[in-house]
């Protein structure tokens, strides 16, 4: 069954590569899970550790390259909150800071098994982790929880794509935690 066809109302996962029923979801909290299943992640779904309106497109050059995509897919947690499940130590880092719009050094963590990209942390974003929405097992919270709030960036979309519906649209970068 394709994900189109599934009922939205209850949890959908579609990959499974740590065994049957590895990842979960619930009101609280859900997994992500990198592509070959070396790493695991539990992130909260409601705050304090659930960082509201932080979930994002984001059309930035560094985007582009760090997904090989046209876009990222992000949501945002408190480092205190984000547990690893297994597989802390198949991380590898890699930090940039020559490329980013903002100057802030980004650590990208990546599984060095199959090379999905868990999560960036970035020295603008002090005690945060920004996560991927592409890892999430559970992918009915691509249309719930962790549908996009902001998209950002705009004015280095790719010209086919159209905006993000629902979402606010913000030429330049945005961060509010305070918010």
């Amino acid at each position: 069954m394709s994900f189109a066809e599934a009922d939205k109302s209850k949890p959908y996962f579609p990959l499974s590569r740590g065994g049957p029923n590895d990842g979960f979801s619930n009101e609280d909290s859900a997994s992500a899970t990198c592509f070959c299943g070396a790493v695991q992640l539990e992130f909260p779904l409601k705050a304090p550790g659930f960082v509201k309106d932080s979930n994002h497109i984001c059309n930035c050059t560094d985007c582009h390259k760090i997904h090989s995509s046209m876009f990222g897919s992000n949501f945002i947690v408190l480092n205190t909150h984000l547990k690893h499940l297994r597989g802390e130590s198949d991380l590898a880092t890699y930090s940039l800071s020559t490329t980013t719009t903002t100057g802030n050094t980004m650590t990208n963590y990546f599984c060095k098994t199959c090379g999905s990209l868990m999560y960036r942390r970035g020295t603008g974003f002090p005690g945060t982790s920004i996560m991927r929405i592409g890892t999430v097992d559970d992918f009915t919270l691509m249309e719930t929880v962790l549908k996009p709030d902001i998209e950002q960036f705009i004015k280095d979309r790719v010209s086919w794509l159209g905006d993000v519906k629902g979402a606010k649209h913000v030429q330049g970068y945005h961060w509010a935690p305070e918010e």
